[in-house]
C-alpha cells in the first residue's frame, strides 16, 4: 500500500514547531479581546483566526489546498510566517506525495526527502542548533508546489485566440506519424491485459491500423488516433512470444527475456544488458519510448538497467522522451475515514520513478498513473509524450 513507502511526520511535531514560531515572533496574537465595557488601549487586536490555539490553526490548514494556503499567507504578516514553516510543508509533502498521479523530470522531489531521518517528537525544538536541523536544508514549500500535479496544472499556459487559429491551421497540414517503442512488465504481469484493453478502447484511443509484420514473433505495430487528429504508432515489444507468456503465467514462473542478452561480470557479478538486434532496429527509428510498469509490485528487479540499455541503444536517444505508465489492473481503494486521503493499493508514482532510477537519465521523462480496466490517466500521459515529440496539440 501507498503508506508503507513513505515515512510519516507526527502532527504533534508540526504543531510544536508552529507554536514555537508564534511564541517567538507573534506573542501578541495570544492577547485576549477586551471584554464588554473595557476600554481599548489603542493596540491592534489580533483577528479571530490568529487568536485560535495553534492546534486548531493547524487543523484548519490541513483542510486547505496548496493554492488556498498560499492565498492565506498573502493576507497578513502573521499568516505569511505561519504558512512558511518548513515542518508544515514537510508534513504536507510526506502526506500527499503518495497520492500524486504523475511526476516528471522537472517536478520530481529530491530523493533525500524520502530517506532523511524524521524529527524526534521528544526533542525540544527550541534547543536545537540553528542551521543544523534537517528540515531547514530543503525548501519543502517549493518542493511541494513544484511537484504537486494540481499546482503544475495551474502553471500550464493557456492558448491566446490567435494561437488557437494557428493550431487549427497546423492540424490541416499532414505531419509525420511519430512512432514509439513500448515495453515493460506491466504489459505481461497484470490480470487485465494492457495491450488488449488498449486495442478495444475506441472511446479512448481509436485504432486506425495494424501492421501485419511481426517483430521476430514478439510484437507488432499499431496506429492510434489522439483527439481525432493526431496519428501515432506504437511498436509493442514483449519479453517473449504469447505461448511462452501464457505457459509461464499458468506455471507462475518468470520467462527468459528475449529483448536483451545478459552478460555477468566475473568479478563483480553485475549483469550487463544489451538489446537484441531486432530491438535495436526498432529503437533507432522510435521517436520516444513507453515503459509499462507494474505498480502492483515493488520488486522490479533489473528494470532500471534494462531501461537504460534500451534508451542508449539508438543514436541521439537522450532527446527522446520516456513515458512510464504506472499501471494497476483495476481501481481498488480502501477508504479510511480518519485520513484525508484513501489508501490506494498501488506503488506511488514517485516511488516508481525512484525504483527505475529515472533521475539518472538524460532523457525527458514522466510517470503517469494508469488504471488498465478504465484506462484512466492514459490520455494525460499520451498528451505529454506527443508534445515532447514535437506534435503541436491544441
Amino acid at each position: 500500500m501507498a503508506e508503507e513507502h513513505v515515512p510519516h511526520l507526527r502532527e504533534s511535531v508540526v504543531i510544536r514547531s508552529l507554536r514555537r514560531l508564534r511564541d517567538r515572533y507573534f506573542p501578541q496574537t495570544r492577547a485576549v479581546t477586551p471584554a464588554a465595557g473595557e476600554k481599548d488601549q489603542g493596540e491592534v487586536q489580533p483577528g479571530f483566526l490568529e487568536s485560535l490555539p495553534v492546534d486548531i490553526q493547524f487543523l484548519v490548514m490541513t483542510y486547505l489546498s496548496s493554492a488556498d494556503l498560499c492565498l492565506l499567507g498573502a493576507t497578513c504578516h502573521y499568516w505569511r510566517g505561519m504558512v512558511r514553516d518548513p515542518l508544515l510543508w514537510r508534513f504536507f509533502l510526506l502526506r500527499d506525495m503518495p497520492y500524486w498521479n504523475s511526476i516528471d523530470h522537472f517536478s520530481m522531489p529530491h530523493l533525500e526527502l524520502l530517506d532523511v531521518p524524521l524529527v524526534d517528537e521528544n526533542e525540544r525544538l527550541d534547543e536545537r542548533e540553528e542551521g543544523v536541523d534537517t528540515e531547514s536544508r530543503v525548501d519543502y514549500m517549493a518542493e511541494y508546489l513544484r511537484g504537486s500535479p494540481l499546482c503544475r496544472q495551474q502553471w500550464l499556459p493557456s492558448f491566446a485566440p490567435y494561437k488557437v487559429v494557428t493550431s487549427f491551421l497546423q492540424s490541416l497540414v499532414a505531419s509525420e506519424e511519430p512512432c514509439y517503442a513500448m515495453f515493460g512488465p506491466g504489459m505481461e504481469q497484470l490480470d487485465v491485459s494492457f495491450v488488449k484493453r488498449l486495442m478495444n478502447a475506441p472511446d479512448v484511443l481509436p485504432m486506425t491500423g495494424m501492421s501485419s509484420r511481426q517483430i521476430s514473433g514478439i510484437g507488432s505495430g499499431i496506429t492510434y488516433l489522439f483527439n481525432n487528429l493526431h496519428k501515432f504508432n506504437i511498436q509493442t515489444l514483449y519479453s517473449t512470444n504469447k505461448a511462452e507468456r501464457e505457459r509461464a503465467r499458468a506455471e507462475q514462473r518468470n520467462v527468459n527475456n528475449k529483448l536483451f542478452t545478459v552478460e555477468a561480470n566475473a568479478e563483480s557479478g553485475v549483469q550487463t544488458y544489451s538489446p537484441a538486434p531486432h530491438v535495436q532496429q526498432v529503437c533507432q527509428v522510435a521517436n520516444g519510448f513507453i515503459y509499462v510498469a507494474n505498480a502492483e509490485r515493488d520488486d522490479g528487479e533489473c528494470e532500471s538497467a534494462q531501461i537504460q540499455a534500451l534508451l542508449s541503444s539508438a543514436w541521439g536517444s537522450t532527446s527522446r522522451p520516456l513515458l512510464v505508465l504506472s499501471c494497476v489492473s483495476r481501481e481498488d481503494r480502501e477508504i479510511v475515514h480518519s485520513s484525508v486521503h484513501p489508501i490506494t493499493k498501488r506503488v506511488p508514482c514517485v516511488h516508481v520513478a525512484k525504483r527505475l532510477d529515472l533521475t539518472l537519465l538524460d532523457n525527458p521523462w514522466m510517470v503517469q498513473d494508469v488504471v488498465v480496466e478504465s484506462l484512466s490517466g492514459l490520455l494525460d500521459g499520451v498528451s505529454w509524450l506527443l508534445r515532447r515529440s514535437g506534435v503541436k496539440l491544441h
